[in-house]
């Protein structure tokens, strides 16, 4: 007796947990409507028949005609997973199709009170909207109730089938009216539902580019379900329109800004390409380095300089002063143009800040750090008239190189004549004199000659006031200037 009452109470355990499991199934099924879509796996294919296993205790049913193509053969078989409508329910089974069939206005209306998709084909285009042929009858799709298509695509949609839900059927069949929208509408909202069970703010996921628009690009998230890409959340780059970062039908990993819904209840879902590929300011200073000389492309050009990405959102910016050795830049589209490639060479990177310094002169190369091997004193060098000024002229032997013949020479020589008639742009061969590297000068003579010191010195000053002067010649003239001043001092 004793063991006896102590197996009751597992005994009754026992029952209450196997009737709270067939009630938990029954009331799954319960649940279950006709005109709801399912997903379920083919557990068998016998006869006529296809056995469906939809997740609950009652195995789901529908003809086997169902999954036959359009050459006789099926579709699916056992172990395969399968979509289909809840045409019925009842204790024993559940009624599965994956759409309406049969004939007649009868059929009709048992797929418009059940709501059950049927199938169609567009027979053609008609006022207000579209001919389609269903179940043996001709119906009207309104325009606005089809797939969205711009209107020079209209006649696209015509010999298409598909499916749709009919929405009304009056005067014996003579007046039936479908929709493709509403089908679609509903399978939207099924997903999204779906979608949003799992889904919440800070996650990624995976999706496709659906379409563009003017603000950015919309991503398909499940079918029929869209989420939205600003641009600004399109790339660490700088673009104008999505299709500079993204093209139709990527596969993209997002990560998911927001999920909102309006006043009309529509839920908009915000998401960012860029945040989920990561911040690329976080690993810069492993992927590039001062003193590197990189390529990149110009992205703006600005009064002060201009901006060149070097890596996807990672820009720097070349002050005017470092955009050449020939000449002083006023304008930097005096040089360069958006969107064109150049070679840059990094200055300095200052990650805290985000900024990168770059100089376009210097991965070039300091035109004048080889100037005593290429002119050494007393070589004879050929160089193009680059201007004419009261001191003499100044003439180009290489870009950023510019030597200056002195007024004061060409007054002490035979043929001064010849000299004072050059023009800029003429050709000219003459003598170096001398040469200082610091102050980056070179003195020029026809060969006999000798330069003026007072007035070689005038004329490069003038020179680097008109800024044809590299910057650095610039302060060598005023050191020396303050050189001489001192000693006069003393």
């Amino acid at each position: 007796m004793a063991s006896e009452q102590l197996e009751m109470p597992v005994q009754d355990e026992l029952v209450e947990d196997f009737a709270a499991l067939l009630a938990a199934h029954e009331g799954k099924a319960g649940r279950l409507q006709p005109g709801q879509k399912v997903s379920g796996t083919v557990i068998a294919i016998t006869g006529d028949s296809v056995f469906v296993d939809v997740g609950i205790k009652v195995d789901g049913i529908m003809e086997r005609k169902d999954i036959m193509d359009a050459e006789g053969k099926e579709s699916v078989g056992p172990g395969d997973t399968i979509e289909a409508w809840v045409t019925g329910v009842n204790a024993q089974e559940i009624r599965l199709s994956r759409s309406m069939s049969g004939s007649g206005v009868a059929a009709l209306e048992d797929a418009r009170d059940a709501a059950l998709p049927v199938d169609g084909r567009v027979t053609a285009l008609c006022k207000g909207g579209y001919t389609v042929e269903i179940l043996g009858k001709n119906a009207f799709c309104p325009g606005s109730q089809m797939e969205t298509v711009s209107a020079g695509d209209a006649e696209s949609l015509v010999g298409r089938s598909m499916q749709f839900l009919v929405t009304r059927v009056e005067n014996r069949g003579r007046n039936i009216v479908v929709s493709r929208r509403a089908l679609l509408e509903r399978e939207r909202e099924e997903n999204l539902a779906r979608l949003l069970d799992t889904l919440k703010e800070g996650d990624e996921i995976e999706g496709r580019i659906s379409r563009f628009a003017a603000f950015g690009a919309f991503v398909e998230l499940a079918p029929a379900v869209e989420g939205m890409i600003h641009l600004s959340e399109l790339s660490w780059s700088r673009i104008s329109t999505p299709d500079e970062a993204v093209s139709l039908g990527d596969a993209v990993r997002a990560r998911v800004l927001g999920i909102t819904r309006n006043d009309k209840g529509q839920v908009r879902i915000s998401l960012s390409l860029k945040k989920a590929v990561g911040d690329p300011w976080q690993d810069v200073s492993s992927r590039l380095s001062a003193g590197d000389v990189v390529q990149g492309k110009v992205v703006r050009l600005m009064p002060f300089g201009a901006f060149v990405e070097l890596l996807p959102g990672i820009e720097g910016l070349v002050h005017l002063s470092e955009m050449s050795w020939a000449k002083r830049v006023n304008k930097a589209e005096e040089v360069l143009t958006v969107g064109e490639s150049v070679s840059v060479k990094i200055k300095d990177i200052n990650v805290e800040s985000r900024r990168i310094s770059l100089s376009l002169r210097d991965a070039e190369g300091d035109p004048w750090q080889d100037v005593a091997q290429r002119f050494p004193v007393g070589s004879t060098v050929t160089g193009v008239v680059e201007s004419r000024s009261q001191y003499g002229l100044f003439v180009c032997l290489a870009p950023g190189v510019t030597g200056l013949l002195p007024a004061g020479v060409i007054k002490n020589i035979r043929n001064s004549g010849e000299y004072s008639k050059l023009d800029k742009g003429a050709e000219v061969t003459l003598i170096v004199q001398n040469l200082d590297t610091l102050a980056r000068r070179i003195s020029l003579a026809p060969e006999g000659s000798e330069a003026t010191a007072e007035a070689d010195d005038k004329a490069w000053k003038q020179h680097s006031k008109s800024g044809v002067v590299s910057s650095a010649a610039g302060l060598g003239i005023m050191a020396q200037a303050l050189q001489k001043a001192l000693q006069k001092k003393q």
